[in-house]
């Protein structure tokens, strides 16, 4: 038989023993008794440790080390009050430590610690539970774990305790539950707008400024604002504005009030019953610095609708922002300028702080010291000359169109954008505009098109459009070096900068030199690639394309094929043949530098005159001219000038520059563009004078050639001896003798426009290329037809013919 143990060899016992009393030094030792089963024991070792944690973070740490905070969590459900206490007690205090409030997260305290809330329970519970919520409430996980687990009644309850401490925790935390809409919107549905009002009466500043920041979260829900309206918030937030002992409130109670005008409904009603002019008469009594500047902010967020901004009007306070402007505070200052902003997108405001004499107090402002003020200041005059002319008028008597033009180089993008802007406005007025420009205002503007922010750029090169507007302007900003950084925005992704850098584009077109300036900084090839993107490419790029490639007949030609009867060829164009899609075609300059190759030679288009020097050259052109024509020029060609003005010029084959060869004069060319004028203008029928003139052409250009012997008509090599004797790819046309379609349709695009007469210039493929015309032919009646034809003119095989377009005839002239 086995031996008994010896738990069942002693007997029961009968008596206990005295009360022990038990004193320990050792944390370790009271965190053990945490487990134990005795109440008294629980409610001492609770109460240690609640004292110890009070005297600092290293001793909450210290406690968690140990393992405390788990038998504390149990504790705080012990049936014994007492031990409940100290053990929320303890809980509370250590929970304010973040390392302890990161491990209570996981121990899933917080239904515990919310069922603790009810009104039965001790007033100490409440305290240390709500001190428990407060520091886990801060973590937008326990957040929603509170709200999920109905913890926002019990804390809206605790608002009216009489513990200030309760009160204060409950705020907290419902502070930070607020942050969540949900939660938010709790507050109003469970009545808690009116303990929050009540509590601005508290005799505890943190209450007074916890309700405050509360208030100013739940005033955004617009359920909210007619509650608040209610309860008669609006009024008793003014009267604490009123209440000069709690200036420290005045800040956040203004914050509140933003929020409630900027409901237009609560807006109209706070104005009909006299709040508004409460408001005013506080924006204007002297505050301290900041809390007036905060007023004044609060209009500038109510003045963000429309509606609001009318009852705003309706109150005048427009005048009273005037009398703003004047005070000695830079901060009031520049808060009255941004108020005066946001109010000039009403009209009536902007005529109004004109006629208060508004406008030239702001200009004063541009000369601060304070950059904040001079910022708001240009804010506040870009919208009151927006759509206004008699403000940018009265910006400009006041001088403040020079003073922006400073502003241009302000530190501040917001300051240079605002600037801009304005600069812009006023820029609509001739005589404003005429000023800007002589007080360097174009100039001004390259620098800030350089910069990174996007409203700089979107306002600058709008800006810039504005004033180009004429040649002077154009060669202005062309000197100081405005048309790099223009033709770089078109590659900005950002929408607005690429369409106000387009429309600037545009508009410096209207001048030759900045055009050609632009093309030979790649903006043609930009634009192409812009124009072939389906997400960046509008109206705008789409005209500076248009407009860029008019101003150089030369690259249109090329890049299109095509010259409408509005593109008038003038000295110095010059036919380099098709260009693929996104090449970039040389200029004459550059074309004149290469050596002589076998490409397709260049045909230049040169009117002027130059009757210093001659070289003689083979006499090949047909004598279909008599001899006075012709006179001593035949046989001859003119060189490009030399740099060395007295240096003689013996040979074509002497290098030249672009500038020489510009200015070479093609005799032959002059001889018949007379001619064309002598012989094709008299003509009475239009129909007579386009045919005329084909025959002039071919004639020139080496006759009637039929279709079968096309293919023996030597223009190849006609073209090969030119350029070997002028040593350059680049023939002028009126030495050309043997030419056929493209040289031709050219040239009788040429004669046709130095002589007024209308036709387009159509490259074909295969060297085909043709000139329409547009007649109104007469009907069997002899009467003129009401409806245009269109009309190829044949210079080739009948010259003089119209063949009409679309006609088999007409088609096989241009594929042939």
């Amino acid at each position: 038989m086995g031996r008994k143990s010896t738990k069942e060899s002693v007997p029961p016992f009968k008596e206990t023993f005295e009360p022990l009393s038990l004193e320990s030094k050792t944390p370790a030792t009271v965190v053990l008794l945490l487990n134990s089963h005795e109440e008294d024991i629980l409610v001492k070792a609770c109460e240690a440790i609640h004292k110890f944690a009070e005297k600092g973070d290293e001793n909450k740490v210290c406690l968690l080390g140990l393992g405390a905070l788990e038998p504390l969590c149990k504790l705080i459900a012990h049936s014994n009050r007492l031990v409940r206490r100290n053990a929320f007690m303890a809980l509370g205090i250590m929970a304010t430590n973040g390392e302890v409030n990161n491990a209570l997260k996981n121990l899933n305290a917080i239904p515990l610690i919310i069922q603790k809330l009810t009104p039965e329970e001790d007033g100490v519970v409440h305290e240390f539970a709500t001190l428990c919520l407060a520091s886990l409430s801060v973590d937008s996980t326990c957040r929603v774990e509170i709200y999920t687990n109905n913890g926002m009644p019990p804390l809206i309850k605790l608002l009216t305790s009489p513990d200030p401490d309760v009160t204060k925790n409950s705020l907290e935390i419902i502070f930070n539950l607020v942050q969540d809409y949900k939660s938010l919107q709790a507050v109003y549905e469970l009545g808690g707008i009116p303990s929050l009002l009540e509590l601005l009466k508290s005799d505890f500043p943190v209450i007074q400024h916890l309700a405050l920041k509360t208030l100013q979260c739940v005033s955004t829900d617009k359920d909210t604002r007619k509650t608040f309206r209610e309860e008669q918030g609006f009024e008793k937030l003014m009267d604490l504005l009123h209440n000069m002992h709690l200036t420290d409130l005045h800040a956040e109670a203004l914050h509140v009030v933003a929020n409630c005008l900027s409901d237009s409904e609560t807006l109209q009603l706070i104005h009909n019953n006299g709040g508004l002019a409460r408001l005013m008469d506080f924006v204007l009594t002297p505050q301290t610095p900041g809390i007036q500047s905060t007023a004044v902010k609060c209009l500038t967020r109510v003045a963000q609708s429309s509606d609001s901004r009318t009852v705003l009007h309706e109150q005048d306070v427009e005048k009273a922002l005037v009398e703003l402007l004047s005070v000695v505070d830079n901060n009031v200052k520049a808060s009255a300028c941004q108020a005066v902003a946001a109010m000039s997108f009403h009209p009536a405001s902007k005529d109004s702080f004109r006629d208060l004499g508004g406008l030239p107090v702001v200009v004063q402002q541009l000369s601060s010291e304070s950059s904040a003020l001079r910022e708001a200041a240009t804010q506040a005059l870009s919208s009151l000359t927006h759509s206004n002319k008699l403000n940018a008028l009265a910006v400009y008597e006041a001088g403040g169109h020079e003073v922006l033009i400073q502003q241009l180089c302000d530190s501040s993008a917001r300051t240079v954008a605002n600037s801009a802007a304005t600069l812009c406005n006023m820029a609509e007025q001739e005589i404003i505009k005429s000023s800007i420009l002589s007080h360097g205002g174009i100039q001004a503007l390259v620098e800030p098109l350089k910069s990174k922010d996007s409203q700089v750029l979107i306002n600058t090169a709008l800006c810039v459009a504005m004033m180009a507007c004429d040649n002077e302007a154009r060669a202005k900003l062309q000197k100081a070096g405005g048309l790099q950084p223009l033709v770089t925005l078109l590659h900005s992704n950002n929408k607005e900068v690429l369409q106000n850098a387009c429309f600037a584009v545009n508009v410096c077109t209207g001048d030759t030199s900045c055009a050609l300036e632009m093309y030979r900084l790649g903006a043609l090839e930009i634009l192409q690639e812009v124009n072939r993107s389906v997400n960046r490419r509008t109206s705008f790029s789409k005209l500076a394309m248009i407009s860029l490639l008019n101003s150089n007949l030369s690259v249109k030609y090329s890049l299109t094929g095509h010259l409408a009867s509005t593109d008038i060829i003038t000295s110095g164009f010059y036919d380099v043949g098709k260009a693929c899609l996104g090449q970039t075609v040389l200029t004459l300059e550059e074309l004149s530098k290469q050596p002589v190759n076998q490409r397709r030679a260049i045909i230049v288009v040169n009117t002027a005159t130059d009757h210093r020097e001659t070289v003689d050259m083979p006499e090949e052109r047909q004598p279909s001219r008599s001899e006075s024509e012709i006179g001593s020029k035949r046989g001859q060609i003119t060189p490009r000038k030399k740099k060395e003005k007295d240096k003689q010029c013996d040979e074509v084959q002497e290098p030249r520059t672009e500038k020489q060869q510009s200015m070479t004069e093609d005799v032959s060319l002059q001889m018949l563009i007379k001619e064309a004028r002598d012989s094709i203008l008299p003509l009475k029928d239009e129909q007579e004078q386009y045919a005329a003139l084909a025959r002039l052409v071919s004639e020139a250009m080496g006759g009637a050639v039929a279709i079968e012997t096309l293919h023996q008509f030597q223009w190849v090599l006609h073209h090969s001896e030119l350029r070997f004797q002028l040593k350059s790819n680049v023939i002028p046309i009126g030495l050309i003798s043997k030419g056929i379609y493209c040289h031709r349709a050219l040239l009788f695009k040429c004669l046709a426009d130095c002589i007024e007469m209308s036709c387009t210039l159509v490259r074909g493929e295969y060297n085909r290329t043709w000139n329409e015309v547009v007649l109104f032919r007469e009907n069997s009646n002899n009467q003129r037809s009401s409806q245009p034809q269109r009309y190829i003119v044949d210079l080739m095989h009948q010259p003089g013919t119209l063949l009409a377009v679309d006609t088999p005839a007409a088609l096989q002239y241009q594929t042939i």
